[in-house]
């Protein structure tokens, strides 16, 4: 698994497709981050726009490979490693990137009403259960679940938005933890958030990798 996995990074990397979420996300973090901000809604940002970057992240990771090129290699590992491998690619570009973020967040946000151990903490744990919860989209409104990629970009934009305004979606427990700490000082660990979004990017990527073996 881990050579698929290098293999994958390697193709996203050298495809330069990854350019677009990152800098996207990057001057999103840049315009909402602000220095003297409460580190927690700082955190709390860097979190919430990691839902559509890696949603993004996982279309490109799951289509970057040619069709020839993805038909050997499933032949080669199977079509569920795989179709896995491109979904942790993806996965931890973007748990970089938020990590990147959220310490922009803590080097320049307010800290005088949270302990920054614990607050970096919260904020570690809003990453990665956003992360997931972006992967869980990215998986559900891809290749091979979604073929056609205007239906997929459209389900994948609407799947993100969903994530970070429904009540009980993981990222939005995550993102309004952080915020409400802002206000009063105490950084509860977003862990029920955490967890929901493990298992719902567990289930959505178990979906789409058992779909990828049928479908080949």
């Amino acid at each position: 698994m881990t050579a698929l996995f290098r293999y994958q990074a390697v193709l996203l990397l050298r495809s330069q497709r990854w350019l677009a979420p990152l800098i996207t996300y990057a001057a999103f973090v840049a315009v909402g981050i602000r220095p003297g901000d409460p580190v927690p809604d700082s955190l709390g940002l860097a979190a919430a726009g990691l839902v559509p970057a890696t949603a993004w992240l996982v279309r490109i990771c799951v289509t970057v490979e040619p069709a020839a090129a993805r038909d050997c290699t499933a032949a080669a590992a199977g079509p569920v490693r795989v179709h896995a491998a491109a979904l942790l690619t993806a996965l931890a570009g973007a748990v970089l990137a938020g990590s990147a973020a959220a310490a922009l967040a803590l080097l320049t946000g307010e800290r005088s009403g949270a302990g920054p151990g614990g607050a970096a903490l919260a904020g570690a744990f809003a990453v990665v259960a956003c992360a997931l919860t972006g992967a869980a989209v990215g998986a559900l409104c891809s290749r091979p679940l979604l073929r056609r990629r205007g239906y997929a970009v459209l389900a994948g934009t609407l799947g993100s938005l969903l994530a970070l305004v429904l009540a009980g979606s993981p990222a939005r427990g995550a993102v309004s933890a952080l915020v409400a700490a802002g206000r009063s000082g105490v950084v509860p660990l977003p862990l029920a958030p955490l967890a929901l979004a493990l298992l719902l990017a567990a289930g959505a990527g178990t979906a789409a990798c058992l779909t990828a073996a049928r479908r080949r």
